[in-house]
């Protein structure tokens, strides 16, 4: 009791609650765990021997020192706004994990998504993650979807703008037409209309999906979403639109963004991890007639040094630390 009657309350560290484990579970966990790093090691050579890192080189020091801070810059604004997906997923799931520490394993999960894909990065890691810190799987589970109701309802917003006002210089031997890319923007648009609406007016519904349950969000929580996956894109195509080089008849910050934009759907499509050849391809018919090849093939060289690997490079370290740290605490 203090002096003025008010009762004290003692705030303490959040730490994990221990667990009571089997020995030959905890063995199996070790060896998991290495198996997991070795893996990660082998990805990481994997994606290196797949680029010409002499282009890579002699692309990165023909940039001005400005650019590529610029750059990178944009790039750590993406991780942040993507870490702020976790935040908002924390307010959907409902746990009460440290914000900071929520994050953290967002955006070490962003980069282990982008260069591993969604059952390496997406989930495995989070569910490897979240457990050792006291989530249960129908928890994790629900944050995993807040991830992607972020991410896709963001896209849809921005996509559908994008294609609807601005649209594409299309290919002619493209079966899609730039017509018939501005209705589908417009079809987009009305999707994320009516998710909003849905949200508005059935919050509070739940649904059971394979032994999950599913919840709309409040309209408020979603319209977070929407606008963090919106932002998130902008600054990837920000990011794109930074390292090219700016040359007449030099691509504006729209065309850009809307060829990252296609060129997802082709790397979602694909199911390549890293969108690795995809974004390439993409990139090179749709702006290959105004930027010349090989410097369009060294500026994406670069967007995959600042966004991908450094990144990568930096989230493995992290999350080994972060492995430590709860092993000491454990």
């Amino acid at each position: 009791m203090s002096s003025t009657g008010t009762p004290e309350v003692e705030v303490r560290e959040w730490q994990p609650q221990p667990t009571a484990r089997p020995a030959w579970r905890v063995w199996l966990l070790r060896l998991l765990t290495l198996a997991f790093f070795i893996g990660m090691a082998a990805l990481l050579a994997h994606v290196g021997r797949s680029l010409d890192w002499d282009t890579v080189v002699a692309t990165l020091r023909a940039y001005r020192l400005r650019t590529l801070v610029t750059a990178a810059t944009l790039a750590l604004a993406s991780y942040g706004v993507y870490a702020g997906f976790e935040l908002a997923a924390r307010r959907y799931s409902g746990h009460t994990l440290p914000p900071r520490l929520v994050a953290g394993v967002g955006a070490i999960a962003y980069s282990f998504n982008l260069n591993l894909g969604a059952w390496v990065g997406g989930i495995g890691f989070r569910y490897r993650l979240y457990s050792q810190l006291g989530l249960n799987a129908a928890t994790t589970s629900r944050l995993y979807l807040s991830t992607l109701l972020t991410n896709w309802t963001g896209y849809l917003a921005l996509g559908g703008a994008v294609f609807t006002l601005y649209g594409l210089d299309l290919p002619p031997q493209w079966e899609l037409s730039d017509e018939g890319l501005r209705w589908i923007g417009l079809l987009m648009v009305i999707a994320a209309a009516a998710w909003l609406l849905a949200c508005a007016r059935l919050h509070g519904r739940s649904w059971t999906v394979r032994g999950h349950e599913v919840e709309l969000p409040t309209l408020r929580l979603a319209l977070v979403q929407m606008g963090l996956g919106a932002s998130n894109w902008m600054l990837m195509g920000a990011v794109v639109y930074t390292l090219l080089p700016h040359v007449a008849p030099a691509p504006g910050y729209g065309a850009v963004l809307g060829t990252l934009l296609l060129a997802c759907i082709a790397g979602v499509a694909t199911h390549i991890p890293a969108g690795v050849g995809v974004l390439e391809a993409v990139f090179l018919a749709l702006l290959g007639h105004r930027v010349p090849q090989s410097q369009l093939l060294g500026a994406l060289l670069a967007y995959r040094a600042v966004y991908y690997l450094v990144p990568l490079v930096i989230a493995g370290v992290g999350y080994a630390w972060l492995e430590a740290r709860l092993k000491r605490r454990r």
